[in-house]
């Protein structure tokens, strides 16, 4: 039982003092901390636009395709929870390792499944298995980052990451419209997959951290906490603060896809639509320092109450626009909401995660927030299906401002959040 397991002496040797596994300052360090990330991000950057055209390329309808890019969400979805278990059994840095190969074996069946074999089912496999690659390089990328950082620069440390992913995501499309150009559509899988490879040799770069130990009949083995019981024992803070995480989430996405579709309904050309998202893109890239260093200075309400509010705003503004400008206007309020809000979600969950049990919690924390991912689009197709796309904009942005203001209680319960949770692992 989970409530014996955690009676034992419990161990994590080393990480009193993180320096002595890896000084944060240090260029290896750094490079070994951020570098997957970048690698792996550029490299689906560069692929995720061209999903639905390579299913549309082998014959898929537009629904079709559609759906298969909707794979890559729900398999990370499916993917959060049994990820723990990969995590707890190999250590964070041997399943980044892991997730980083699976990542590339299936883009390189995806290429192969968009040139030699032509197979539209070999293609959706791929896409659904590269998703449940990334539920488990999140898990323990952020796993990994909250055990080897001190508290005080957490949220920096996990802004930098989010920060680094953004940047990848933006030069990644570049990069492979450069690629598709001198050598077909499916070759940018490929380039992905030689980016997943490389992310892998640049993780075992990283210093193991010390396992979490238990004492078990003069015995000392390594501690896997129990899913469920850990789930269960946190059940509220997911209630309460992981609500508002998976409001956050869901308005994130909804931004994604609605900012463009409202400029296709205004008539704008599609120049003048990448434009306006670049121009969001901006400031969602350049800002993530400065939120990180403001969480970690003036607390974690400072970022997330004004983060959430700003996309809420820019949503319930986004109707009455009907201009190039108004639509930079709203543009701009997103990307800085978006922006200052880098790396928020994963520091809440960091913060919130205990010593022992923090993968399965980390497990439970991203399938919220990866809930939130996945409805946000439904939400947009639902209310422009029985309504208008106006609507959706209102009503998403009314939920996104009474998510603000749920967030920010959330926040400020989170003390009494952990000592009621002390308690359910007493009762388990």
């Amino acid at each position: 039982m989970y409530a014996r397991n955690i009676s034992k002496p419990l161990t994590r040797v080393g990480l009193e003092n993180v320096t002595d596994i890896g000084p944060l300052r240090s260029k290896r360090f750094l490079v070994a901390a951020y570098g997957p990330t970048t690698l792996s991000s550029v490299g689906h950057g560069a692929v995720f636009p061209l999903v639905s055209l390579s299913a549309l390329d082998l014959g898929a309808s537009v629904e079709h395709s559609a759906f298969i890019v909707g794979l890559l969400a729900v398999g990370q979805l499916l993917g959060d929870l049994p990820a723990s278990y990969i995590a707890t059994r190999l250590g964070d840095k041997w399943a980044l390792t892991l997730a980083c190969g699976w990542d590339a074996v299936f883009m390189a069946i995806a290429f192969l499944a968009g040139s030699w074999w032509r197979s539209l089912p070999v293609l959706t496999l791929a896409v659904f298995a590269i998703g449940l690659s990334g539920s488990v390089f999140g898990l323990a990328r952020q796993s990994y980052l909250t055990a080897a950082t001190p508290v005080h620069v957490r949220a920096r440390a996990l802004s930098t990451l989010g920060g680094v992913f953004r940047i990848g995501f933006f030069v990644g499309p570049l990069i492979g419209a450069g690629v598709i150009h001198a050598s077909g559509l499916a070759a940018a899988y490929i380039f992905a997959s030689g980016m997943s490879v490389f992310a892998g040799l640049v993780t075992l770069l990283l210093p193991d951290l010390p396992r979490t130990t238990e004492v078990v009949d003069g015995t000392e083995k390594v501690a896997e906490p129990k899913l469920f019981a850990v789930l269960r024992a946190h059940v509220h803070t997911y209630l309460v603060l992981g609500t508002g995480v998976l409001v956050l989430a869901l308005a994130r996405q909804v931004r994604q896809v609605i900012l463009p579709l409202w400029c296709e309904s205004l008539g704008m050309e599609a120049h003048l639509t990448s434009l306006v998202f670049s121009f969001s893109m901006v400031f969602d890239m350049s800002l993530f320092y400065l939120g990180g260093k403001v969480m970690d200075r003036f607390g974690r309400m400072w970022v997330a109450v004004p983060s959430t509010l700003l996309l809420g705003v820019g949503l319930l503004l986004l109707p009455l626009t009907s201009s190039l400008v108004g639509v930079l206007v709203v543009a701009f309020i997103l990307g800085v909401g978006n922006g200052i809000g880098s790396g928020l979600v994963m520091t809440l969950g960091s913060d919130s995660s205990p010593d022992y049990g923090r993968t399965q919690f980390l497990s439970g924390w991203r399938l919220m927030s990866d809930l939130g991912n996945l409805l946000g689009p439904l939400a947009i197709s639902a209310l422009t299906a029985i309504s208008s796309l106006a609507l959706a904009c209102l009503g998403t942005g009314a939920l996104t401002v009474a998510g603000a203001a749920w967030l920010g209680c959330g926040i400020k319960k989170m003390p009494a959040l952990k000592e009621r949770t002390k308690k359910s692992l007493r009762e388990l």
